[in-house]
Parts: structure tokens; sequence; C-alpha cells
């Protein structure tokens, strides 16, 4: 399925067209790690040359099409150029075709930097997300999209319009191949989840709860189809795993029999590392953020830790209030973070040399680029 637009160019005059930004450094050189102050598309075309597909990980939140601005306090920051618009964070103000335009030139370049194990996250609300979707199956492919993620960003809200109450904006998370890295996360359980998953306690203290020994589908002939113990699994159903195994689970206690002689698999408490994790996610934004738009630094992590490794290269080029960067950096990755905002840029700056200055912090350094 394609979105028709007016302005729709050819990806092929996007990728050739576009020109490339020319990068002055603006501090001591280390290629690791990257800040870069200018428009994140001519920049983007630049890094294809040493780049392209070398990304693990791409993390944007772009602008949401509000028609706003967002303001600062002159006073919070100071700038790295003469520039007289510090009362300005950054314009949202792109919107109809040109934004979704905008926005798919971006995700063309992106797809491009991604490498064959790579996965993009994109934030965005749901007045225009499902639009941004469409646009994403048409350039990451239908069949490598995962999740629309909820993501619950504020405490519920008390107004009087006519309409539900908006707690959540949505992540879309797409890879480049189905070989994406995945490190299967999981949530931590609150005392809730305790009592309500791990009722029983064994002789030892233990918590655990029970799952069935068999799975839908009938075996004639396999192992998991026979007899076990005097006992057939149910019609229709067969073993979860050979004969054997089960045998070994029970002389190890580690099966329970109901008193209608029913075998269940115990799943004991201390053995889990959390529950896995569903498509709806609780992190709220920061009570009091130094950037407009800031993102919960837990939500960033624990994308990183979802779908990177240590060493990996991570990308942001919505950069903001650096949040990305920092988790990376915090995470053992390496980071390339863009915006055109000079508030943004100070920002940043302030946060990873807060971060360098924490002794828990291994030491690192990146390099300031901009465009000359």
């Amino acid at each position: 399925m394609l979105i028709v637009y007016d302005k729709k160019k050819s990806e092929k005059d996007i990728l050739e067209k576009t020109q490339s930004a020319k990068l002055g450094v603006f501090s001591n050189e280390n290629p690791k790690n990257k800040l870069i102050f200018g428009d994140n598309l001519s920049v983007l075309k630049t890094l294809l040359k040493n780049y392209k597909g070398k990304i693990d990980l791409i993390y944007i939140d772009p602008p949401f099409a509000t028609n706003t601005h967002f303001k600062i306090n002159k006073e919070r920051t100071s700038t790295i150029s003469s520039s007289n618009d510090d009362d300005i964070a950054y314009s949202d103000t792109i919107v109809g075709d040109d934004f979704l335009e905008f926005l798919r030139e971006r995700l063309i370049f992106l797809r491009e930097l991604l490498s064959e194990n790579g996965s993009i996250y994109l934030h965005i609300d749901y007045k225009i997300g499902h639009y941004v979707k469409i646009i994403m199956d048409e350039i990451f492919g239908q069949s490598m999209f995962h999740n629309d993620i909820s993501r619950i960003k504020c405490n519920p809200k008390n107004f009087h319009r006519k309409a539900y109450g908006n707690v959540k904006d949505m992540i879309l998370f797409y890879s480049k191949s189905n070989n994406h890295i995945w490190n299967n996360p999981t949530f931590s359980f609150s005392e809730k989840d305790k009592d309500r998953l791990f009722k029983k306690t064994d002789a030892a203290g233990r918590r655990y709860t029970t799952i069935p020994l068999h799975a839908p589908g009938e075996t004639t002939n396999g192992e998991t189809g026979k007899e076990w113990n005097g006992v057939k699994p149910p019609k229709g159903r067969h073993w979860r795993t050979d004969p054997k195994v089960l045998e070994e689970w029970d002389k190890q206690g580690l099966i329970e029999w109901s008193n209608n002689n029913v075998p269940r698999k115990k799943i004991f408490l201390d053995e889990k590392n959390g529950k896995k994790s569903q498509d709806i996610w609780e992190f709220k934004d920061p009570q009091y953020p130094q950037y407009p738009t800031e993102k919960n630094l837990e939500l960033l992590k624990f994308i990183i830790r979802s779908s990177s490794n240590e060493g990996s290269l991570v990308l942001d080029c919505f950069a903001g209030s650096g949040t990305t960067l920092v988790a990376a950096q915090s995470l053992n990755r390496n980071w390339i973070g863009i915006d055109k905002s000079e508030f943004s840029i100070n920002i940043i700056k302030k946060r990873l040399d807060d971060l360098k200055n924490d002794n828990s912090a291994s030491n690192f350094d990146y390099e300031l680029l901009g465009e000359s």
C-alpha cells in the first residue's frame, strides 16, 4: 500500500539530488561518537559515505506536525554561534503533505544507513502516526513492521473536551531484515505481579506457578504423542517435549501432579528475569524537562538494551535533549546525534559533560561537527 500526496518525490531523486552537508570540526576528533549541528537531511546524505549499512539502531522523535514553536528561556544556555533565535528550542511548523515528505526523505536515508541487523524506532503521536506507518511500510516493507507500541506518557488528564483523555503516544518499530538484534527484553515483576502470577509456594519457600505440559497439535507417530507415566496428552494435543525429558523433570521435582493425575511444569519466580515486555509501556515524560519534548531516559535505555549490543552504533537525527545519546553512552554503545537547534546542541553538550564527570561513567569523548 502506498500513500499518495502532492510533491511526493521518487526515491531515486531523493537519494541522488539531496545536497550533502560539508561538515567542519568544532572540537578534537574522535570518530566513535559524533554530535553534529546542522540540517539532518543533508547530514544524513553525507553520512552515507562512511556509515551506509553500519548503524544497528535508530531512534527518532521527530516533529509531530503540530504547527507549534517550542520556546525556551534565553538565560538557560549560551549559544555556539551568533544566532538571535535562542528563544525557540525548535519549530514544528511543517504540516500536511509537506510534513509527510519531510519525514519520508529522512526515512529513506535512514534505511540506507541501517545495518542488516538494524532496527528503527520512530516516536510519533496519534494524530499523524497512522499516516507515518503507511510511509514506513513503503520504505522498510510491511513485513519488517514489528510493533505499534503505546507509550503511556503522563498521568490521566481531566479536561472538558468531548473525547477521552490522551495519556499515550506511539512508537513504530521496524527492522532492516528478519535478522535484527533482539535481546528479549523484560520488565521487572511488581509485587502485584508476583502475588498474581506466582501464587504457590513449595516446602523450601520458593514461589512458583505451573504451566501445561502439552501444546496444541496432535502427533500420531512422534514420541511427543505417546503415553508417558500412564498419561496421554489430551485429544488434539501433544507433549511439549520428549517424554524422556518429562521423566527427568519429574525426578527433579519440577512437575506437579493434580488430584486428577494431570501433570504441570513448575515455573519458579526466582528463576525468571522478569515478565516478557508487551506493546504497552509506561515511561512518563520528565516532570521538569531541560528541553520542551525531552523523553524519559529509562525509555531510551530500554530500547537500546532491546535492539543493540555493546559496541553497536546508535543514531538519533532529531537529537533534541540528547537523551538517546546519554542512554547509548551509559550502556557502552557508540552514537551519532544530529540537531539543527543551537539550544539543543548546548543542552546535549551539558548532559554529556555531566555524564563524563560522573564517576560511575566510563571515560569517553566525542567530536562536535557543524555545517561549514
